[in-house]
């Protein structure tokens, strides 16, 4: 069947508001926040509530058309860019907290709501939701569920993943999957972490219940500036050698951090080569003890600079920086391309020297600004989208890091997913059987192959022409994308 047919089932199923087919109504969502990528998408359906989206699923899967589905489009990766063929199934009105439950501390909510709203609702409770990406203000908690988003806490509290209890999943056909519930352990195999990171290949998550932590009693902000990068990896190394598990470890260098002085005012240390921003929570006891210990070991390492806050305002001012550190470096580059590999602790000094030689090989600035506890690094890759060759080289640096992630015993990505961003390096760090496998898996939830496709899984032929290549060569993933 065509996809007009497609079109005209959903109008005549959905209210008129809900299916977006004009040019200028449908622009906006031609791609996420990885905009070397673009494709307007012939539809845009805005379901109201699930059974909505079950018409949406069965609609399609009885007309055969894929189906790409986005939440707020704060993605880095294109997982949530549309087909030029498809149907763009669109969450944002699904934005309800469906329940608080106070004494089993946890919230049920629908994908549509931002991240940053469930810790908001619950304030009043003494209770808060752990997992905040730079852009919790914005991003949704469905679109967290499938990239399986971190933030700067994560290392204390875990990625999405450790933080969800049960899920309500709409596969293709229309069918609800019930995954875990509002308690620890539920019974039968451990589906969730199919679902969560699996960037909508697998069904369309429809409600989401997760877990909330009482708010610590105290906590404490020690920035610590270094004048070399290999002590300031070096001193993440040995906190967590310490037996500290900080809230938060954080690095920026020096181009990160000028920029996100110039832009938020945070009071960093601009003379600084790298700062590390590491907070610790819980007790006051506990706190003074990680504290006197984090300080003690910045000293001992080399640290030029040290500053610290208890007080609310002063510790939202030193993340400040941090959190608004991908916005800022947009205001000296007319594009940057943000990379997500994660590597061993132990080579964070490393690698982040190969990352600056790559930067002078490639001729282009480089940002690192990364979760430096858990090894995530998140280099912004400075270019000029408009020149055609400053992307190509973005491109290739790009996939060259992360081939540097994968040989230092890390991944190709921590939290942004793979998209179509990282195709061509998931088949560097895969081998065939192994792709193979993943497919398998993907069979089993979407036969049709209906379900975001093109998407995070390369294909076979696809590696078979870069196997034993070096760069993506310019090629798109799949030919349908528009290059911008």
């Amino acid at each position: 069947m065509s996809l007009d047919f497609c079109i005209e089932m959903l109008k005549s199923t959905l209210a008129r508001e809900c299916v977006l087919t004009d040019v200028a109504a449908t622009t906006p969502y031609e791609t996420d926040g990885l905009t070397a990528y673009r494709q307007v998408p012939p539809v845009v359906v805005l379901p109201r509530d699930t059974k909505e989206v079950q018409a949406v699923l069965r609609i399609c899967h009885e007309t055969g058309v894929p189906v790409v589905t986005r939440g707020a489009g704060t993605g880095l990766s294109g997982g949530a860019l549309p087909l030029a063929n498809g149907v763009l199934l669109v969450l944002t009105k699904m934005n309800q907290i469906l329940k608080i439950n106070q004494e089993g501390c946890t919230a049920t909510v629908q994908p549509g709501v931002t991240n940053l709203a469930i810790s908001q609702a619950v304030e009043n409770l003494g209770l808060y939701y752990a997992p905040d990406p730079s852009s919790q203000i914005a991003c949704s908690i469905g679109g967290n569920v499938a990239e399986n988003s971190g933030g700067v806490h994560c290392l204390k509290y875990g990625l999405t993943l450790h933080n969800v209890l049960g899920l309500k999943v709409q596969t293709i056909e229309g069918d609800e999957l019930v995954l875990g519930g509002d308690c620890y352990e539920s019974p039968g195999l451990d589906l969730l972490p199919l679902i969560v990171g699996s960037e909508g290949m697998l069904g369309v998550v429809t409600e989401i219940t997760v877990k909330l932590l009482p708010i610590p009693p105290h906590k404490e902000v020690v920035l610590g500036a270094f004048d070399d990068v290999e002590a300031a990896g070096t001193c993440v190394a040995t906190i967590i050698a310490q037996g500290i598990v900080p809230a938060g470890l954080e690095m920026m260098d020096s181009l990160a951090i000028q920029a996100a002085e110039d832009f938020a005012h945070a009071g960093y240390p601009r003379d600084a080569e790298t700062i590390l921003l590491c907070e610790v929570d819980g007790t006051d006891e506990q706190v003074e003890a990680e504290s006197t210990v984090v300080k003690t070991l910045m000293r001992e390492l080399g640290a030029t600079n040290i500053q610290s806050a208890t007080a609310t305002a002063e510790r939202d001012r030193l993340w400040q920086g941090r959190k608004a550190a991908f916005p800022a470096v947009g205001r000296i580059s007319p594009d940057y391309y943000c990379m997500d590999g994660t590597i061993p602790r132990r080579h964070l000094g490393r690698i982040l020297g190969e990352i600056a030689r790559l930067s002078k090989k490639h001729d282009l600035r480089v940002a690192n600004v990364f979760h430096a506890g858990d090894g995530n690094l998140h280099p912004l890759i400075l270019y000029d989208a408009s020149d055609a060759d400053q992307l190509h080289r973005a491109e290739r640096l790009g996939v060259e890091i992360l081939e540097l992630c994968v040989k230092a015993g890390g991944t190709v990505t921590g939290e942004h997913g793979v998209g179509v961003e990282k195709l061509d390096p998931m088949c560097t760090q895969f081998s065939d059987a192994e792709l193979e496998q993943f497919f398998r898996l993907k069979r089993a939830f979407d036969t049709s192959g209906l379900m975001n496709p093109g998407k995070a899984i390369p294909t076979l032929a696809h590696c078979g022409e870069i196997k034993g290549m070096h760069v993506h060569g310019g090629k798109l993933p799949f030919p349908e994308l528009e290059r911008f």
